[in-house]
């Protein structure tokens, strides 16, 4: 029976009459025995989420090691340790220590997701059980428990209303929909609608509004809606970032290019002969360790590190760090429409009074009658300090009036409401009766304006009270139909002055002969900023994408009034519905023509996502909502909100905006675009630097030359790699970095003209190196064989060092002039510079040092050689750069 009942839970209740729920939930309405529920939990379990498989912090830290380039690496590691490189090794050891803590903090944070879901149960439910109401905590509910909702409660579990009387629930979190929704206990024909159209259902994590109901509990823990999300979460594939992709093809290119150098080296050597097999496998592997850009993963992530601080200042939070990379890459913004690029908050766009339309700008009196209206027929409470609390469609109309500069409360306090015919979703009315102070009775009426209109006789213009006539009625309906084609939310005010108050409060006798007031149209407004952001995404080849819950119209009007869309573009607008009769492959070929989603589900945002990664592009997702975690998880960034989003897409997101504000993507995006042309000015700086090296010793080799030493090798590795390099990660954005388009998924770090870049200025390095050496056998300073050799060699030392630092300048940008970009606009790099070339210099100089890098003291014609020498790889790049610019690029 147990397991009947858990198929059961799959089952569409919605579309079953409520015996019918309660027959197969085995319950009646005076609820479940003590003896029952018993039983249920240990068939069902408690009321809560699962946790999931953990992975201990071991398995975490050892997983950090499958990376391709940790490996490289590791590898590398091993090599120097076995030639007596110890310290070298040491150091490579150090950094992947490093990466690999950095990496199990970010996956940690990573998993709070669940946590969130998890924590985000209610504590309490009012229930019925042995005929009695009892107050329990909501993880003991079981399937068949009866709960009592009034307003104010958070859903404890899915449930199926048995009773509703003017309930109204707000569902945001699960669909996107900001306006509650109004429900009742009437069966649904159609079993394939969204969560927002169940209109007698309630969801786990929902929050109830208004009113009051009874719902049979059908669902409870990962049975629930929210508990197919977590699921979902739980299941969703991590996505490999560009950066990480991008790493992953360098190591294993690096790797092809430092084997390779190991067979050439030992072949030649081998073929030379004078040199014992071990002694030239021993010279290889030097070589190719040389080549090995230790320091480069650290590098990338203090680049990375640093550009999260930017971020942070900028309101955008970084969770993850290669987020910041990707956000640069990015094609595709999947945006949700409520709170991102909306305000999540209902408000009144245009008020029809006395027969004209007044904006929400305007000004409007503060006796206009239709004002008075929704501001006294409302039930709406006002704290102390101000905060208004209720239903968020009535709030909007008190914030309106107190925005227009009515005191609401003052009014109120001097024509209090003396009675009441609360809001029922059968008449569409809701009706207060106000003591006046010349002592009548004010009938206040709101509701829907086609149910509203039924019932008036009269208008009022200006406090001129005339019969209503068919004219009027067109006019008052043809103003009714344009706020409609707005996606406005409309409301009717209509009122009548009594001498006394009504003796029976039924709508029959209240609620007639009225006298029409106006028309109120509200929405959920775009954000002012939104706007100027889509056009700035757009102009930089960023296409965004709205992706909501609400109805099909609104979402349009919406996508309109942002530019997402153009008028009358409804071919481009889908909806949940629809994309059900889509398979995943018609939708991954269609997915280009649709910009907006409406009506969608969980589900719907995941397939999205994935239909635009697999046309290729980098997807970002933005959400608020629980029902939008698993859609951030998928993407490749998930962007969630910091103030209205849930601790859920916080914790599944890759980053947070701090203000809630689409506008604050752009701009992250900006620096996610400089983060990743940093990088490959990283790249570009010192793989050239170690193919230079790598060159310099091999030709050395090859022509019996006395060769740089290891140490010398390590200490420029260390001097000259290290703090220009990070520096470099600090360059800002190059001019016009928000016109280009994404560079999208295809690009690596060595596109766009760096690897070539690479190539000839690291032969260009190993040249000039090689030529200060020869030059200075051949032009020596002192005589004798040992001095010629010795002051040769630190001169070759010191060009390979200063000429790398030289070089940094040169890769401020791939294609643009060292003048253009500002050679010393960034005063961190300048310092960078010369830290590192005092560091340098100080082996040569500082006694001591020399004799442990066995190099000797130079005079100033040597230094001025090695400077010059250094230097002029400034102006022979520059006048590369110049020929490309005017064949290549132009």
């Amino acid at each position: 029976m147990a397991d009947e009942r858990k198929q059961q839970l799959n089952d569409a209740f919605y579309t079953e009459e409520v015996s019918s729920v309660l027959d197969k939930m085995e319950t009646t309405l005076d609820g479940l025995s003590t003896s029952e529920v018993n039983k249920r939990l240990e068939d069902y379990g408690h009321n809560q989420l699962d946790e999931g498989k953990k992975k201990s912090w071991l398995s975490k830290f050892g997983d950090q090691f499958k990376d391709f380039m940790i490996i490289i690496l590791l590898v590398a590691a091993v090599l120097s340790f076995a030639m007596g490189d110890r310290v070298e090794a040491i150091m490579i050891i150090v950094v992947v220590m490093i990466m690999a803590i950095f990496g199990v903090i970010q996956e940690a944070k990573a998993e709070e997701a669940i946590e969130a879901l998890k924590d985000m149960s209610t504590p309490n439910a009012n229930v019925k059980r042995d005929k009695t109401t009892k107050v329990i905590k909501s993880n003991e509910l079981v399937p068949g428990d009866i709960v009592l909702l009034e307003a104010g409660d958070v859903i404890p579990a899915d449930m199926r209303l048995i009773e509703a009387a003017s309930l109204k629930i707000e569902e945001a979190a699960l669909t996107g929909e900001s306006v509650p929704v109004e429900k009742d206990i009437s069966v649904l024909t159609n079993e394939d609608i969204g969560i927002g159209d169940r209109i007698n259902m309630a969801y786990m994590n929902s929050n109830v509004t208004y009113g009051r109901g009874i719902g049979v509990v059908i669902g409870t823990g990962m049975h629930t809606e929210v508990g197919k999300i977590a699921n979902m979460l739980a299941q969703a594939d991590e996505t490999n970032t560009p950066l990480k992709e991008n790493l992953n093809k360098l190591g294993k290119v690096l790797s092809i290019v430092i084997l390779a150098i190991c067979v050439i080296m030992f072949g030649i050597g081998m073929l030379r002969g004078g040199t014992s097999w071990i002694d030239m496998l021993l010279t290889s592997v030097s070589l190719a360790v040389a080549a090995i850009p230790e320091g480069l993963p650290a590098i990338v992530t203090i680049i990375l590190a640093l550009g999260t601080q930017k971020m942070a200042k900028r309101n955008a939070l970084v969770r993850k760090l290669p987020a910041v990379e990707t956000l640069g890459s990015t094609d595709i913004i999947c945006s949700d429409k409520t709170g991102t690029l909306t305000l999540n908050q209902m408000t009144v766009e245009e008020v029809f009074s006395n027969n004209e339309t007044i904006e929400a700008e305007e000004t409007i009196a503060l006796d206009n009658q239709t004002l008075k209206i929704m501001t006294f027929c409302n039930d709406t409470k006002i704290s102390d300090d101000g905060t208004l609390i209720g239903d968020p469609t009535e709030t909007a109309l008190v914030k309106y009036g107190m925005d227009h500069g009515l005191n609401v409360a003052d009014a109120l306090g001097k024509e209090p409401r003396v009675a009441e015919i609360p809001f029922d979703s059968d008449r569409k009315l809701m009706t207060t009766v106000h003591k006046q102070l010349d002592g009548k009775f004010l009938i206040a009426v709101k509701g829907a304006p086609d149910e509203l209109l039924k019932r008036c006789s009269f208008y009022d213009v200006n406090g001129e009270i005339k019969p209503m006539t068919k004219e009027q009625q067109d006019l008052i309906l043809s103003n009714n139909t344009n706020m409609a084609k707005q996606a406005l939310r409309v409301l009717a005010m209509a009122y009548q002055v009594a001498e006394s108050a009504p003796v029976t409060l039924e709508s029959e006798s209240v609620e007639r002969e009225l006298i029409f007031s106006g028309l109120i149209g509200m929405i959920d407004p775009e954000r002012k900023e939104a706007a100027d952001a889509v056009k700035v995404a757009k102009g930089a080849g960023i296409r965004p994408v709205m992706i909501t819950g609400d109805h099909r119209d609104t979402a349009e009007a919406i996508a309109v009034r942002l530019g997402i869309i153009n008028e009358g573009q409804h071919d481009a607008v889908i909806t949940g519905g629809e994309l059900n009769e889509m398979s995943d492959e018609e939708l991954a070929n269609r997915i280009e023509q649709y910009s907006v989603y409406a009506r969608v589900s969980p589900e719907h945002k995941v397939r999205i996502v994935k239909a635009w990664q697999q046309d290729g592009k980098v997807v970002a997702m933005t959400g608020d909502g629980v029902n939008d975690a698993p859609a951030l998880k998928t993407a490749d960034i998930g962007i969630g909100m910091g103030i209205t989003g849930t601790e859920v897409s916080k914790g599944a997101s890759d980053m947070v905006l701090a203000d809630d504000n689409f506008s604050t993507i752009v701009i992250a995006v900006e620096e996610g675009r400089k983060v990743f042309s940093n990088i490959q000015k990283t790249v570009q700086y010192l793989l050239a630097a170690n193919l230079g090296e790598v060159l310099t010793l091999f030709i050395a080799t090859m022509m019996g030359w006395d060769t740089l030493l290891p140490v010398h090798l390590l200490w420029i590795n260390v001097v000259t790699d290290t703090f220009p390099a990070i520096a470099l990660g600090l360059e800002p954005a190059e001019k016009g970095v928000m016109n280009l388009k994404p560079r999208g998924r295809s690009s690596d770090l060595f596109s766009g003209g760096v690897l070539s870049s690479i190539v000839y200025q690291g032969i260009l390095e190993a040249g000039i190196t090689l030529g200060v050496y020869l030059f200075a056998i051949s032009h020596p300073v002192h005589s004798g064989y040992d001095a010629i050799h010795a002051d040769a060699l630190t001169m070759s030392y010191a060009t390979l060092g200063l000429i790398q630092l030289f070089h940094a300048f040169n890769v401020k940008s791939v294609h643009d002039s060292l003048f253009k970009v500002g050679a010393f606009r960034n005063k961190t790099f300048n310092y960078a510079v010369l830290l590192s070339f005092a560091l340098l210099a100080a082996t040569i100089v500082v006694p001591g040092f020399n004799d442990v890098f066995r190099v000797e003291n130079l005079d100033i014609y040597q230094w001025l050689l090695v400077f010059g020498a250094s230097f002029s790889i400034i102006p022979i790049v520059e006048i590369v750069k110049f020929v490309q610019r005017k064949t290549l690029y132009k």
